[in-house]
């Protein structure tokens, strides 16, 4: 489509208004000098930001601002190489040669850790007080209905239950045993999840009666017991809170055994076994010891010989037997025990063991001879000057008792 003529005319007016508007241009002159200063001016400026970024630089660190992933990655990086590192420290082998390097261990303390003497406080906190079997010392510190608590010295008292507290039935519990009361006791059972030990008074009792019979015992004595029961066996009784037994064929008179109950009898012990709690006694025991009573070593005594044994006689002497051992029968050689002593015949011997506890006595006619085989020889010559030789071989038992 063409465009007019008349805004054709139009455009060419506008054009030439607007040069008519413009400045006119201005001529700068330049000098040759002019442009060198010109030149080393800008030059320095764009050398002195460059010193004194330098120079800052130098004096201050700048912060470098990144982004946070950046961050990151630089971290994980920085771990990596650490770990490499020391995995290359671990792996290289140690160079004891090298100079000037000092190898020290120290040991630190820390919360999981403790010296010797914490160790050893802590072990003795904990430690056990006292073993099953162990007598201790103790005081109650407290009463209830069924036993008591003592102070054993442990971390936790011990209890004593009411059967272990004595022998029988106590009936005034409350009053026999009171705050304070300081009390000896054994141990039967050892500490449990709370560090408490059983304790007993009843078998620490029951414990020296066994020592205290078993004493008795070894020493032949003769206790008197009270009979309170029986059985189709013989007689029970009490002997320090143990119960005895007395074999009816161990009684002087047993055909009428239960009429014994509620009296008093001497006896001896005949068996006593703390393990199995075996008390036997004997009341013919009791007799034989009594006789033994009159009778010591070296003694001169007159009896029958009642049986003739391979390895022996045994010899009654007036309620009690004693027995020549072959070993003690002569110094001199013998074929047959017979040919020297027979049943029924009357002998003289020497006193040379009484063992209360066995009730067994020992006898010697060897001693009473004045060369070996004397006995054999001339057996009545022996036993007719028996009183004087005797008289000669009491110095040899009195001096064998003092060595005792």
């Amino acid at each position: 489509m063409g465009v007019s003529d008349k805004n054709a005319q139009e455009n060419t007016q506008q054009k030439g208004n607007n040069k008519d508007l413009k400045k006119p241009l201005q001529v700068l002159r330049i000098s040759k000098r002019d442009t060198q200063k010109k030149s080393l001016e800008i030059e320095n400026e764009r050398t002195n930001p460059q010193e004194e970024i330098l120079n800052e630089n130098i004096a201050i660190k700048p912060q470098i601002i990144r982004d946070e992933s950046a961050k990151e990655i630089e971290g994980i990086n920085k771990k990596i190489k650490t770990f490499d590192s020391s995995q290359q420290e671990l792996n290289r082998p140690l160079n004891f040669s090298e100079q000037n390097t000092e190898f020290q261990f120290e040991r630190t303390v820390d919360e999981f850790d403790f010296d010797e003497s914490a160790f050893l406080e802590a072990l003795n906190a904990n430690e056990p007080i006292g073993a099953t079997g162990e007598t201790i010392s103790g005081k109650v510190i407290a009463i209830e209905s069924d036993g008591l608590y003592i102070d054993i010295g442990g971390k936790a008292p011990g209890f004593m239950p009411k059967k272990e507290c004595g022998l029988g039935v106590i009936t005034n519990f409350k009053e026999k045993f009171s705050i304070g009361l300081e009390m000896e006791v054994l141990i039967i059972k050892e500490q449990n999840a709370d560090g408490m030990v059983t304790v007993s008074a009843r078998a620490l009792i029951l414990r020296q009666s066994w020592e205290k019979v078993s004493s008795s015992a070894k020493n032949g004595e003769l206790i008197e017991v009270l009979i309170n029961g029986f059985n189709r066996g013989g007689l029970t009784c009490d002997v320090d809170g143990l119960r005895g037994f007395i074999p009816r064929s161990q009684l002087e008179d047993g055909q009428e055994h239960q009429s014994f109950v509620g009296k008093n009898l001497k006896v001896a012990f005949l068996e006593v076994n703390p393990e199995s709690r075996k008390l036997v006694l004997s009341e013919k025991k009791a007799s034989l010891v009594s006789k033994f009573a009159s009778l010591e070593l070296g003694q001169l005594i007159e009896g029958e010989v009642l049986a003739v044994k391979p390895y022996g006689f045994f010899v009654d002497l007036g309620g009690a037997s004693g027995l020549l051992h072959q070993s003690s029968l002569t110094n001199g050689s013998i074929r047959s025990l017979r040919e020297i002593f027979r049943e029924g015949e009357i002998i003289k011997a020497l006193i040379s063991e009484i063992d209360l506890e066995k009730g067994r006595i020992g006898l010697n006619t060897a001693l009473l001879e004045n060369s070996a085989g004397e006995l054999i020889v001339d057996k009545q010559k022996v036993m007719q000057e028996a009183t004087e030789r005797a008289l000669k071989t009491k110095a040899l038992f009195d001096k064998r008792e003092q060595d005792k």
